[in-house]
């Protein structure tokens, strides 16, 4: 077992594991891991690291087991095993058993949900694409925010994507965030 790992070693881990990987919209993969992190920044290494790698089991090689053999904190690999997609689990499954595995869990998707819905990311893609990725986040939001205090909510959308903020605002307004 290696040393425990710091921000700047798993930053380089997390742009190593998806080297040559790009989003939906053509961009380097790392830039959105870099975002959803830059979010968790005021909660803490843990989350910062956590928000590096929240794709890395999903979308590369990498596994729990070696993330932990290398040294990466198991509260932060338990994090990435919590926002991970399974088979046979749907999105909407995923999402609410979130909120289960606790805060940070839960503020690591927000993150990932943020930046996911960011207005430049999406006039990028096609209408369609467009259509039903805005229902499909914005119906993540209605588990997750809930479970979140509004707070913490504030924090990492002013930080990953403001635009969300009027959302926030209104749901607070109508009660049904925290």
């Amino acid at each position: 077992m290696s040393a425990t790992k710091n921000v700047a070693e798993v930053d380089a881990l997390a742009s190593a594991a998806h080297a040559g990987q790009f989003d939906k919209i053509g961009v380097p993969y790392i830039e959105h891991v870099r975002a959803v992190a830059a979010g968790l920044t005021p909660f803490g290494d843990h989350l910062v690291m956590a928000g590096l790698l929240h794709d890395v089991i999903e979308d590369t090689d990498w596994t729990a087991v070696q993330l932990r053999e290398v040294g990466i904190p198991a509260h932060v690999v338990a994090l990435v095993e919590a926002v991970t997609n399974e088979r046979g689990v749907s999105y909407e499954e995923k999402v609410a058993r979130i909120t289960g595995r606790g805060r940070d869990a839960v503020l690591l998707k927000v993150a990932d949900n943020a930046h996911n819905s960011h207005p430049d990311r999406a006039a990028k893609l096609s209408e369609e694409q467009r259509t039903r990725l805005a229902a499909k986040y914005r119906a993540a939001r209605d588990i997750l925010w809930p479970a979140a205090e509004g707070r913490d909510i504030e924090t990492i959308v002013r930080i990953v994507n403001p635009s969300l903020l009027d959302e926030l605002r209104e749901r607070q307004n109508s009660g049904s965030t925290t």
